[in-house]
């Protein structure tokens, strides 16, 4: 499966953007999809994965309550809303793919789009 990120930008703290991932291919309904984040001189760290049929999801901490994965089988897509972002937000979001179970690993997922600029100034 290929995966295309979108939807990064600028925002002001205390801002909304919601980021996309579109995924190629027939079987995207058979994949748990991951959201993960690098800011500068950090680690790529995990930020929300969904299970294949959006039953189930998991956050990382800093992010839950603001955040919310979602996606569209139909449309081959994973979206990531993000609220109430705070500048230590800011990095490149990755979103990739794997199957299986929801895991927050990197080292889990197979399937990785390009990434996308998240930059919150405070």
């Amino acid at each position: 499966v290929q995966l295309q990120a979108s939807g990064g930008g600028f925002v002001q703290a205390g801002g909304s953007l919601r980021l996309s991932c579109a995924a190629s291919g027939r079987t995207f309904n058979t994949y748990i999809m991951g959201w993960f984040r690098q800011a500068p001189g950090k680690d790529r760290e995990f930020v929300a994965a969904i299970s294949w049929n959006g039953g189930s999801t998991d956050y990382t901490n800093s992010v839950q309550g603001r955040f919310t994965i979602s996606r569209d089988n139909a449309k081959n897509t994973v979206y990531l809303q993000m609220n109430s972002l705070k500048p230590e937000d800011t990095a490149v979001y990755y979103c990739a793919a794997r199957r299986g179970n929801i895991a927050t690993s990197m080292k889990s997922y197979d399937y990785w789009g390009q990434g996308t600029l998240v930059t919150v100034s405070s």
